[in-house]
């Protein structure tokens, strides 16, 4: 317990109190920061933001004296004035939202002309160049960027003394380190603000520090797999098309994410013998999750390790039920392990007939964008129902 606080209650002659810190107010008079604010989705990471952006309206009406206080030596910055930058591949989150508005699960603040959607450290540089005179700039989904921001953050702060705010994800789906940037970010930061949500599993009440990814398909839920495309942007609405991720926060015990085995001791090796020139198992086994996943090498580990009636073992098996799986597969292989090359992806789209429009979303959330539209059209073949989660649960 802060000993201030201890001995105030102590004057006023009452009990002994469990005394908890302070929710403070942000602190605009310490420059050359930068500060990490983690947690799972739905905990809180943007709502943190708005109230920087809340108090900062509150400082700058305060008296002139106070100038001399936020203003990093030898800058023309000002810390009180807050910037929000937001990456241009999540407008997809809050679609129709008004340019200057910050929208997130919990509300929505007008920032008016302190708002930009960017896409690389290049362009954070630029907007900072023209807003000589924000001190405090909010990076949303910080770790979304490429590995260089992290260094291009590194040199306004020691040079400029201005200040980061960083609201993003640490951890992805996977409960890895989201990516290189992420870790480059933990290297650069001074200040942590980790946040935890309620576990959302509706039998559970424990602290959640876990981002759970999992689709709805005929009416059940159905964990993604390992494999899943790392980046899916979106993830504040709910579908129940199969296609787009849904997410919840969770704890250690109703995390669920099966196929890493797999993806180990299958996908991947698959996928470097392609790269040695042996295409053949890979393509065989990319068929079948494409037409017939309970008799792929997926289906097979999933029935055989998974074959019990407890709530975990019905979801893993649920999780074959999810569409599209031999293009998350070859998403996986292509923009995340590098392991296959752009023309074998497209000689399997098109020897498969996996489907493109998908496949280009994927890749773009991913940094490895690719366009199909030249490619020529796959053979006819038989009409093929999707694959149904019949029987699973």
């Amino acid at each position: 317990m802060d000993s201030h606080y201890r001995s105030f209650f102590e004057t006023l002659g009452l009990p002994k109190l469990q005394v908890h810190h302070p929710l403070n107010h942000f602190d605009f008079r310490r420059p050359g920061r930068v500060i990490l604010v983690v947690g799972p989705m739905g905990a809180g990471k943007t709502a943190f933001a708005a109230q920087v952006w809340r108090d900062s309206r509150i400082v700058l009406k305060k008296s002139d004296s106070v100038r001399a206080l936020t203003r990093p030596c030898g800058s023309q910055a000002d810390l009180r004035r807050v910037f929000f930058l937001r990456s241009r591949l999540d407008k997809r989150r809050f679609e129709g939202s008004p340019e200057d508005v910050l929208t997130y699960r919990g509300g929505c603040e007008q920032l008016g002309g302190s708002i930009a959607d960017i896409s690389s450290s290049f362009e954070l540089e630029r907007v900072v160049e023209e807003h000589p005179e924000t001190g405090t700039w909010i990076l949303d989904e910080a770790s979304f960027y490429d590995e260089r921001i992290a260094y291009v953050i590194r040199r306004l702060t020691a040079e400029r003394g201005l200040v980061f705010i960083l609201p993003t994800l640490i951890l992805n789906f996977r409960n890895a380190l989201f990516n290189d940037t992420a870790g480059l970010l933990l290297d650069a930061a001074r200040d942590v603000f980790p946040l935890t949500a309620y576990c959302e599993h509706p039998d559970c009440l424990e602290d959640s520090s876990y981002t759970y990814r999992y689709y709805v398909r005929d009416g059940l839920e159905c964990p993604a797999f390992y494999f899943d495309p790392l980046i899916i942007v979106g993830g504040d609405q709910q579908h129940d098309d199969g296609l787009e991720p849904n997410y919840a926060t969770r704890c250690g015990e109703h995390h669920v994410l099966p196929g890493k085995e797999y993806t180990y001791l299958v996908l991947k090796p698959l996928g470097e013998r392609a790269a040695a020139g042996d295409l053949g198992d890979l393509r065989q086994e990319l068929t079948l999750l494409h037409s017939d996943p309970d008799h792929s090498a997926l289906g097979q580990w999933i029935y055989q390790h998974h074959r019990g009636e407890s709530e975990r073992d019905q979801l893993c098996r649920n999780a074959l039920a999810v569409p599209r799986l031999a293009e998350r597969a070859l998403v996986y292989l292509f923009a995340e392990q590098n392991l296959i090359s752009e023309q074998v992806l497209r000689d399997l789209v098109k020897d498969l007939d996996l489907d493109r429009s998908f496949l280009v979303q994927r890749l773009a959330d991913n940094r490895r964008p690719l366009d199909f539209s030249c490619d020529p059209p796959a053979l006819p073949r038989a009409p093929r129902e999707d694959h149904k989660a019949e029987n699973r649960v």
